[in-house]
C-alpha cells in the first residue's frame, strides 16, 4: 500500500529526482549488464504506486502533458534521424524483407490481436498495433552484447530494430490521425479530406524546414557550435507550429525533418546524431519514470487474464508469423529464421509513445485507450525479460551462438597488428585486422587471420563488420592523425577506456601536434610506429607467459627486463589490454601477453621441454643452418 505523502514535491525537485532515477537506472543498469528498461520501471513503479514519494500529476500538474509530448517529439525525430536509405539500401535482404513486407505485417497482426484478444476498440488498436512495429534498438543491443549471436542473425536483429523504430512511430502517427479525423469528422468523405490535408501540411513542414537546415548547413550559414543548438530550436518550432497550424500533426512534422536530415549527407551530420542521442537517452529516461511513477493501482488493475493471453500470442503467434512471412524464401537458412522469429523485445519508444497516445485517444472519446499505457509496460517488461534470459541458451541450441568472449579489432595491417592479433587468436579471443590498403593486410592474411578491407569508419564497415561481438578497438596504423580520428570516433561505442592507439610521434612545433584531449589511451609501452616497426623487423614477437604463485609477476620481470605487457587473460578468458599507464593485477591462473625480443629456437625449447629436448632442438637448428658436425655426429 502506498505511504501517504506529507506534501506535493516542488517542480524543481521533481524534475531532479526523474533525471537523477532515470540516468541512474541507466548507469546500474550498465554496471550490472543489465537491460536498463527493467531498472527504470522497476524505479518508476517503487517510486510512484509502490511508496508514494512521487506522483507526477501532484508535483508537477499540467506541465506533464507538455514534457511529454515534446519528449516524444524529440524521440520521434531522432528515429527519423535514424532511417537513412543508402544504409538501408547496403543492408542485407533478410533486413529489407522485415522491413517492407515485416511492418505492415505486424502491424496488422498486432492490430488484430489487440482487437480480438485483448479487446480493444479498433481505434485503439490500430494505434498501438502501429507501434508494436518496433522491437526496440535501445533493448536489443544490450542483449546482443550478452548474447554474443553470430553475425547474420544479430544484423538481422539490429537493423530491423533501428530501422523500423521509426517507421513504427511513424505509422502509429498516421493511424492516430486517421482516428481523431474520423471521430472529428462528420461524414467519411470529410474525414479523408482532413486527413489528406494532415497528412500534407505535416509532411510540407517537415520537408521545408530539413531543407532550409541542410541548406544552411551545407552553405556554412550557421556556425559548427550552433549547428546542434538550431537543429533543436527548429525541431520545437517546427512541432509547435504544425501543432497549431492542425492538430497533432506536429509528431508526423518532425519525423519526416529527421528523415530528411538523415539523408541530406550533411558533413556534420554525425556530431548532430550523437548529441541528439546523448539528449534522447535523457529523455527517454525521464519520459519512462513519468509515466512508470504516474501508474496507480486503477490503471494497473485494468489488466486482466486477457492482457496475459495477449502478450503471450504476441510472443508465440505474431512475431513469429511476421518473420517467416517475411523471410520466407529468403537465403536466410531456418534456424536462424526461428531465432529472429523468436526475438522481438520491444523497448522506450513503445511505452512513451503510447502514453502519448493514450492520453489524446480518451481526450477523444475512445475510454478503452486508457489501458494502453500499463500494457504497453506490461508487454516491455515480459519480452525484455523473456529474451534476456532465453535469448542465449537458444542461440546455443540452434548453433548461433558466436564468440563468448569480446574480440578486438586492430586499425592497420602490421607485423606488430599480425603478432598480437595471432596471440589473441590462439587464447580463443576473437580478432579482425582492418585496413583500406590490402597490401599491408599480407602478413595478416599469411596467417589466416580475419581482415576487412577498407575504412573501419566507413559505411560499407558499419555492414560489413560485426562489431557487436569485439569489445576493444586498438589503433596501431602508421597514421598519427588516422589513429586519434578512429580512436576518437568510436569512443563513444565502445567506451575510451576500451580504445587504444599507438603513441603519437612527438612533434617540434605545437601547431602540428593533435590536441592531447583526442585520441585513445596508448599502448606497447608507449612506443611509436617507428619504433615498433623496427623492434618486429629485429625479430620481436608477442608471447603468452603463464603466472602462477610460484612464477609471479616479479619473477617474470626478472627473466624478462625488456619485454612490454601488452595484455593480461584472466582466468574464465577475461581480456584486460594493458595500457601504457595502466597497473597490472597479477593473479595465479593468468595468462599475461607480451612482446619480447625474439630467441632462438633451443633456448625456447628449453624452457618449454627442458634440457634433453633443447639439445635436441639445438641439432635441428645446426641442421637447417648447414652444420656439417653435427651432420657427422648423427652418422655415428
Amino acid at each position: 500500500m502506498a505511504v501517504e505523502s506529507a506534501g506535493a514535491m516542488s517542480p524543481v525537485m521533481a524534475f531532479a529526482l526523474v533525471g537523477a532515477i532515470g540516468v541512474g537506472s541507466q548507469w546500474l543498469a550498465w554496471k550490472l549488464r543489465l537491460p536498463a528498461i527493467v531498472l527504470m520501471l522497476l524505479a518508476g513503479l517503487a517510486i510512484g504506486p509502490g511508496l508514494g514519494i512521487f506522483d507526477p500529476e501532484r508535483d508537477i500538474g499540467r506541465l506533464m502533458g507538455p514534457m511529454i509530448s515534446i519528449a516524444v517529439a524529440i524521440i520521434l525525430f531522432e528515429g527519423g534521424m535514424t532511417l537513412n536509405l543508402h544504409g538501408l539500401r547496403e543492408a542485407a535482404v533478410g533486413v529489407k524483407r522485415l522491413v517492407v513486407i515485416g511492418a505492415p505485417v505486424g502491424w496488422a497482426g498486432s492490430a488484430a490481436a489487440l482487437h480480438y484478444i485483448a479487446g480493444l476498440s479498433w481505434p485503439s488498436a490500430a494505434v498501438f498495433g502501429g507501434i508494436m512495429i518496433v522491437t526496440g534498438p535501445t533493448v536489443i543491443a544490450p542483449l546482443l552484447r550478452t548474447a554474443r549471436l553470430a553475425k547474420r542473425p544479430a544484423q538481422l536483429l539490429q537493423w530491423e530494430a533501428i530501422v523500423n523504430d521509426p517507421i513504427g512511430a511513424l505509422a502509429a502517427v498516421l493511424a492516430f490521425e486517421v482516428v481523431l479525423v474520423v471521430y472529428a469528422s462528420e461524414t467519411f468523405g470529410a474525414a479523408v479530406f482532413d486527413m489528406g490535408v494532415g497528412i500534407v501540411v505535416a509532411t510540407a513542414m517537415g520537408i521545408a524546414a530539413g531543407w532550409v537546415l541542410a541548406e544552411g548547413f551545407r552553405r556554412g550559414r550557421v556556425p559548427e557550435f550552433m549547428k546542434v543548438p538550431v537543429v533543436f530550436a527548429s525541431l520545437l518550432l517546427v512541432f509547435a507550429l504544425s501543432d497549431s497550424l492542425l492538430h497533432e500533426s506536429g509528431l508526423l512534422a518532425v519525423t519526416i525533418m529527421g528523415f530528411y536530415l538523415a539523408n541530406a549527407g550533411l558533413p556534420s551530420y554525425t556530431e548532430l546524431r550523437r548529441f541528439k542521442e546523448h539528449a534522447t537517452v535523457l529523455l527517454v529516461s525521464g519520459v519512462f519514470i513519468l509515466l512508470a511513477a504516474s501508474m496507480n493501482i486503477e490503471r494497473l488493475s485494468l489488466l486482466d487474464w486477457s492482457a496475459a493471453i495477449f502478450i503471450v500470442a504476441v510472443i508465440l503467434i505474431v512475431r513469429p508469423v511476421t518473420v517467416m512471412l517475411s523471410l520466407a524464401f529468403s537465403n536466410v537458412p531456418m534456424r536462424e529464421r526461428l531465432l529472429v522469429a523468436f526475438t522481438g523485445p520491444r523497448g522506450v519508444v513503445l511505452v512513451a509513445v503510447a502514453g502519448l497516445f493514450s492520453e489524446r485517444l480518451v481526450s477523444a472519446g475512445i475510454e478503452d485507450a486508457d489501458i494502453l499505457t500499463p500494457l504497453a509496460f506490461a508487454l516491455v517488461a515480459a519480452t525484455v525479460v523473456l529474451h534476456g534470459f532465453t535469448l542465449s541458451p537458444m542461440a546455443r541450441a540452434l548453433g548461433l551462438a558466436g564468440a563468448q568472449v569480446p574480440g578486438v579489432i586492430f586499425v592497420g595491417g602490421s607485423r606488430f597488428s599480425a603478432a598480437f592479433a595471432k596471440a589473441l587468436q590462439a587464447e580463443e579471443i576473437p580478432v579482425l585486422i582492418a585496413d583500406a590498403n590490402r597490401a599491408r593486410l599480407r602478413s595478416a592474411r599469411e596467417q589466416g587471420l580475419p581482415i576487412y578491407v577498407g575504412d573501419i569508419l566507413s559505411d560499407g564497415a558499419e555492414h560489413g563488420v560485426e562489431f557487436i561481438s569485439f569489445g576493444r578497438v586498438i589503433a596501431t596504423s602508421d597514421n598519427d592523425a588516422y589513429n586519434t580520428l578512429v580512436a576518437t570516433d568510436l569512443a563513444p561505442e565502445f567506451g575510451r577506456e576500451h580504445v587504444y592507439q599507438l603513441k603519437r610521434a612527438k612533434q617540434e612545433q605545437t601547431r602540428h601536434a593533435l590536441p592531447a584531449t583526442l585520441g585513445g589511451r596508448s599502448i606497447a609501452g608507449e612506443l611509436r610506429y617507428l619504433e615498433l616497426a623496427q623492434h618486429m623487423q629485429s625479430g620481436w614477437e608477442v608471447r603468452a607467459t603463464n603466472l602462477t604463485e610460484e612464477y609471479g609477476l616479479e619473477a617474470w620481470r626478472e627473466d624478462n627486463p625488456d619485454s612490454i605487457p601488452l595484455a593480461e587473460i584472466l582466468p574464465g578468458r577475461a581480456l584486460r589490454i594493458l595500457a601504457a599507464d595502466a597497473e597490472m593485477k597479477p593473479q595465479a591462473g593468468m595468462r599475461l601477453l607480451a612482446l619480447s625480443p625474439g630467441r632462438d629456437r633451443a633456448v625456447e625449447a628449453a624452457e618449454r621441454n627442458g634440457e634433453d629436448d633443447a639439445k635436441e632442438a639445438a641439432k635441428d637448428a645446426a641442421v637447417e643452418a648447414g652444420s656439417e658436425k653435427v651432420e657427422d655426429q648423427r652418422s655415428d
